[in-house]
């Protein structure tokens, strides 16, 4: 399971990098792990509003569907749309293949740094 230092983390397994003015959204190694092979994804729309801690869309594999949950609030300002036909790149680059990028973001208070999200993630398994 990989952890990259640089990323912040939710307690619902998304992940966040800052990237200049924009937050960039994905889901974890562990999420993608735990999930099994992702078949389908539910996108917000660019110029939606998202909400620290509320779900902005989904993700359905094989064994389930799990709400995404943004870690940030803001404004969503990019959709990687390959994703619409290829979930499985979230399987196979879980930090490469990002969700959504926000802008004008706040409430980051809750994300958690790579240690103890590790943690997290053994204290679940």
């Amino acid at each position: 399971m990989e952890y990259p230092k640089e990323l912040h983390y939710t307690r619902s397994h998304e992940w966040l990098k800052q990237d200049g003015e924009q937050a960039v959204v994905g889901i974890s190694d562990y999420a993608q792990n735990s999930l099994g092979d992702l078949v389908f994804v539910n996108l917000p729309q660019e110029g939606d509003t998202v909400t620290a801690g509320e779900p902005f869309g989904d993700v359905e594999s094989v064994k389930a569907v799990s709400d995404l949950i943004s870690p940030v609030s803001g404004i969503v300002c990019a959709v990687n749309e390959e994703l619409l036909d290829a979930p499985e790149n979230l399987n196979s680059d879980p930090y490469g293949a990002w969700i959504i990028k926000v802008e004008s973001v706040t409430a980051t208070e809750e994300l958690l740094g790579a240690e103890d999200y590790q943690r997290l993630c053994e204290e679940e398994e």
